[in-house]
């Protein structure tokens, strides 16, 4: 069976709300555009001009509420609409501080008492990734079924905040492509490292709410708690799903 490219999805503000694509333009060393363009530092956040870890950031693993987040990204005018199950949309722009108040009502509550808080959405000139480069991660389909069959639920892939994700691999044949390159469409991607999964993937997307002990299956049934492969964009390209994927 022919490995063929699924669906395509970003994250323009980390941890608040995803957005499917139906095409877009990679360029060498960069992630999608405006994947994790901005992020939410909270108040206990010690920041350094750049990139900056996910410690300092509100985000799905602390409060599993931002997971149900959804966005629609207005590419030229920097406007993002966030929708969610258990408030009104909003619209605003994140670089605009005139915006800021109402963001912050907007996700007041979603992140549990006790722990820090948000106070002011940054950017850095380049994605805010998990990763100190940038990069586009790959998740696999039948990885993705082979879970769902051992914890008996079914696991939306949103679940996963991943970019892309294939279809006709065989289940977890993604982790033997570290070092690999993949071509995709006409971009080439290098394999970089699996991704190592946190608390975020227990919460239902379309909730919220816990629903799903992720990390334990994964640890239960393959001895770790992995889902998925960064990689990095090494050759630039369009790509859109239904593009074929060969591995080089």
């Amino acid at each position: 069976m022919t490995a063929r490219l699924a669906h395509i999805s970003r994250h323009p503000i980390k941890s608040h709300g995803r957005e499917d694509l139906a095409s877009v333009r990679l360029s060498a060393g960069a992630g999608l555009p405006f994947d994790r363009e901005w992020a939410v530092a909270h108040d206990a956040a010690r920041l350094v001009p750049g990139w900056n870890a996910c410690v300092n950031f509100a985000r799905g693993s602390k409060a599993p509420a931002l997971m149900a987040i959804n966005a629609a990204l207005d590419e030229t005018a920097r406007r993002i609409t966030l929708t969610h199950p258990d408030r009104d949309p909003l619209t605003f722009c994140p670089d605009d501080p005139a915006d800021l108040p109402a963001f912050l009502a907007w996700v007041a509550g979603m992140n549990p008492e006790g722990r820090a808080q948000p106070v002011q959405i940054v950017t850095a000139g380049r994605m805010m990734s998990d990763t100190d480069y940038p990069s586009v991660s790959i998740l696999n389909l039948a990885s993705n079924r082979d879970l769902e069959t051992r914890m008996g639920m079914a696991l939306s892939p949103y679940r996963w905040r991943g970019n892309l994700w294939v279809d006709g691999w065989q289940p977890w044949a993604e982790f033997d492509l570290i070092g690999r390159h993949l071509r995709i469409g006409s971009a080439v991607f290098e394999v970089v490292e699996r991704i190592e999964r946190c608390n975020a993937t227990k919460a239902d997307p379309a909730t919220g709410r816990i629903n799903g002990d992720t990390l334990g299956a994964l640890r239960a049934a393959y001895g770790h708690q992995d889902f998925g492969i960064y990689t990095r964009v090494i050759a630039p390209g369009d790509i859109a799903p239904g593009a074929e994927i060969e591995v080089l």
